[in-house]
């Protein structure tokens, strides 16, 4: 029997359901589950969680005489809120990328956390609890909403160590994005950033001496990596009430579109839209972050390295919409100006993909820093255009990320 309890009531032995309030708000990836520790009681009650449901056939009740809330009046009460909400809750409003940052950087923290805690219970053989996974994807696409370029641009800072984790959070977020630009429904957005957030699962199932080498792979350990699309596919059916577009994206986002691809070899349209979503985001995440074998490229490098694979790797259209949502010229992109200052890419600018908001802080005439500035290249009247990309690396600015980003290291 279901009873909602005060966090005051909690006590070794009892089972938790779930936790009454955002997956943020609380230390736990997942609910479900028997107390057993009192230092999780503790945990709990130092967080801003007030409630929580208890399953009192599958754990310890509450003492005789205790007041708890029944299910029936709980649901009345969410589904008034519900309807408060509707008729009160202004629409999402976009906002500039340094005005997102701190929320993304919040978000990017504690995502990290819950993909790094999902891939370890799923090691020890849990299943998959895709709840927590979904209340991730409503809190990452509301900053998406918000400004894209934020949390996109902030999940590309992840370690060599923090990749696989990371990953799961970037993607999430191009994807979403992506289905935006596509024009798809606020329900296929939703399922495409789920999508996103579980489609390398099956790496939890990779030896992690193969996952995190840092050297190329042998063809044997990649015919091993090869088969985390399938490994991760079985664990979400066998979680049960996974919809079949997360599973599409899970077992073929590494098909390409001239057949080359795998598990399965498949090409052209017999790729579903969104496992094409889903390579051109895997791919871009990959090869703009640090890995165990090799470093990042600059973020506009990757889009021209893409478009020259375009043709046998990815769907013409859905490329073309990728390239949209991200820019030519990414946020945290270096790039030189007619006038030979360099800059970092802050802010796309909707009015041409060509001309974004531009940071400007080096004078290659006279080789010296300069006192940084902000130019908006759409702006009538300016002069200066981009020529060229730079690649920091090159530069050695120990600052750069600093610059676009307003943070001095990456937030986790």
């Amino acid at each position: 029997m279901l009873k909602k309890i005060n966090v005051q009531q909690l006590v070794v032995g009892m089972y938790l359901k779930e936790f009454c309030g955002s997956w943020m708000e609380h230390p736990f990836w997942r609910s479900g589950f028997v107390i057993e520790d009192p230092k999780d009681i503790q945990a709990i009650l130092a967080s801003s969680i007030q409630e929580v449901w208890i399953d009192a056939a599958a754990g310890l009740d509450v003492p005789s005489g205790q007041a708890v809330i029944s299910e029936a009046q709980s649901q009345k009460a969410v589904e008034a809120q519900m309807r408060e909400v509707a008729t009160r809750a202004p629409p999402v409003v976009p906002i500039s990328v340094a005005n997102e940052m701190k929320q993304a950087a919040r978000i990017c923290r504690q995502s990290k956390q819950a993909v790094m805690s999902m891939f370890e219970e799923v090691r020890m053989g849990k299943a998959v609890d895709t709840h927590v996974a979904r209340q991730m994807v409503e809190d990452i696409a509301d900053s998406v909403t918000r400004n894209p370029e934020a949390l996109i641009s902030l999940a590309r800072l992840k370690t060599a160590d923090d990749y696989t984790y990371m990953h799961s959070v970037a993607v999430c977020a191009m994807m979403v994005a992506l289905a935006r630009q596509l024009g798809l429904s606020a329900e296929q957005t939703r399922l495409a950033g789920l999508a996103g957030l579980l489609h390398d699962l099956g790496k939890a199932a990779m030896p992690m001496e193969v996952l995190n080498k840092p050297g190329k792979l042998t063809d044997t350990e990649f015919a091993v990596i090869k088969t985390h699309p399938v490994e991760g596919h079985k664990m979400l059916v066998a979680a049960g009430n996974v919809d079949a577009l997360v599973l599409e994206v899970c077992l073929h986002h590494h098909e390409k579109m001239d057949g080359s691809g795998y598990p399965h070899g498949l090409k052209g349209d017999e790729i579903s839209l969104f496992a094409k979503m889903g390579a051109v985001c895997d791919v871009y995440d990959a090869i703009t972050s640090n890995r165990p074998y090799k470093s990042g490229w600059d973020p506009s490098v990757s889009v021209r390295k893409m478009a020259e694979w375009a043709n046998g790797h990815f769907d013409p259209r859905v490329f073309q919409a990728f390239v949209k949502s991200v820019g030519i010229y990414p946020v945290g992109s270096m790039v030189r100006l007619s006038s030979g200052r360099l800059g970092v890419v802050v802010e796309q600018q909707g009015k041409s993909l060509t001309t974004p908001l531009v940071k400007v802080f080096f004078s290659t005439k006279s080789n010296a820093r300069i006192v940084p500035t902000v130019i908006d290249l759409s702006e009538p009247g300016t002069r200066e255009t981009i020529v060229s990309r730079e690649d920091p690396a090159v530069w050695h600015f120990k600052d750069f990320n600093e610059m676009w980003s307003g943070l001095s290291s990456a937030p986790w």
